[in-house]
């Protein structure tokens, strides 16, 4: 269930309660692919880092360990050791995005595994039976995600088996929440508006799933290189057509400013790896913009990340020595950067909820959104 706490504008401060404890949003979401953040955190470490939110994968959970693994061990709580929320994508996007192989029909879609190349199929109800098993907090409907741009009749075909799709979703949903041996019988479900770039498209999609309420609409097939402002004009013409009284994700985006912007215009829920992948390569992000640690400058520098920041990493080591851990192929560089970088995500989303809390989002935003892409 979502309440809204306050608006300011388009943007929401909210409260979304889910089985596993309440998610304050805006938040975001932290992006634990295999059960773990790549750099070496674990779910441990991400109660110290403000985390509300584990997402994990249902495409690379089914390929390795396999989910019905996972439910033998007591579903994604019980094997990753995170107690909160947790969500479970679709495992849509990755099948169009690395299986190099795929044939979509009504039925789902055939796919190659990334990993040995073997034949697997998934469809909506397959999708439902992973997410399930995993026992996540919420699932995500199966979709087709197309590229940008592609063929505008393509674009409402695949619209329109995506609709088709998550009726199917929901369906069996319904039955898989209702067997005895259900790890999870409140198991949540998000739709996702798809329709490319086109704004008719991604409306009427809107207006469409809109009437089936669920728990959560997300927007998904944005942030694959098409340019910010598309997106940006995209959420501002679809926003109005999500149901008011129901949470609102952005998959996949983004960095701090495409946050900011996105928040300002009505979104609630965040993804992305980028503060993750970017740690593990030096960039770490700061109140004074983006940082990157391979430079020589740094090597020298006994100050820390952020001298803003209060996260265990900048109150207790130096630019010099997580640059150098870096540089030596250390693990403990990128666990450093990472931490970071995920502390700062969520701080942001924390002093974007008192901002709205304050009344006094709307200056925050005008001040930030110039500062927070800068390269220092």
């Amino acid at each position: 269930m979502y309440k809204i706490i306050k608006q300011e504008g388009r943007a929401r401060l909210g409260e979304f309660v889910t089985p596993h404890g309440a998610i304050q949003t805006p938040a975001f979401m932290n992006v634990a692919t295999c059960g773990a953040i790549k750099g070496a955190v674990s779910a441990l470490d991400l109660k110290n880092i403000k985390c509300q939110v584990q997402l994990c994968n249902t495409y690379h959970l089914h390929l390795r360990p396999g989910d019905d693994k996972v439910k033998t061990l007591g579903g994604l709580h019980s094997f990753t050791r995170w107690n909160g929320p947790i969500l479970t994508d679709s495992g849509g996007f990755q099948v169009f995005s690395l299986a190099k192989l795929r044939d979509i029909k009504e039925e789902g879609v055939t796919f190659h595994s990334h990993i040995d190349g073997r034949k697997i199929f998934m469809g909506p109800e397959e999708s439902m039976r992973i997410q399930s098993n995993l026992g996540s907090t919420i699932a995500m409907a199966f979709d087709e995600c197309v590229e940008n741009p592609s063929p505008y009749q393509y674009t409402k075909d695949s619209v329109a088996r995506t609709t088709r799709w998550l009726k199917r979703c929901v369906t069996e949903l319904d039955r898989l929440n209702s067997l005895e041996d259900t790890l999870n019988p409140k198991q949540m479900l998000f739709g996702i508006n798809q329709g490319g770039t086109y704004s008719d498209l991604r409306i009427n999609h809107m207006k469409e799933i809109a009437e089936m309420d669920l728990d959560g609409y997300a927007i998904g097939g944005l942030a694959v290189g098409e340019p910010t402002e598309v997106m940006y004009e995209i959420i501002e013409n679809v926003e109005p057509f999500a149901p008011k009284d129901k949470i609102r994700y952005l998959m996949g985006v983004g960095t701090p400013v495409n946050i900011l912007e996105a928040v300002y215009r009505g979104i609630d829920l965040f993804d992305c790896v980028m503060p993750s992948r970017n740690a593990r390569h030096g960039q770490l992000f700061t109140w004074d913009g983006v940082r990157n640690l391979n430079n020589a400058k740094y090597e020298l520098d006994p100050s820390p990340i952020d001298p803003h920041c209060d996260c265990p990493i900048c109150q207790n080591y130096s630019r010099a020595y997580i640059r150098h851990l870096l540089k030596s192929g250390e693990m403990l560089g990128m666990r450093l950067a990472v931490l970071h970088n995920l502390y700062f995500y969520n701080n942001l989303m924390e002093v974007i909820r008192h901002k709205l809390e304050a009344g006094c989002f709307e200056d925050f935003y005008e001040k930030y959104r110039k500062i927070l892409g800068v390269r220092i």
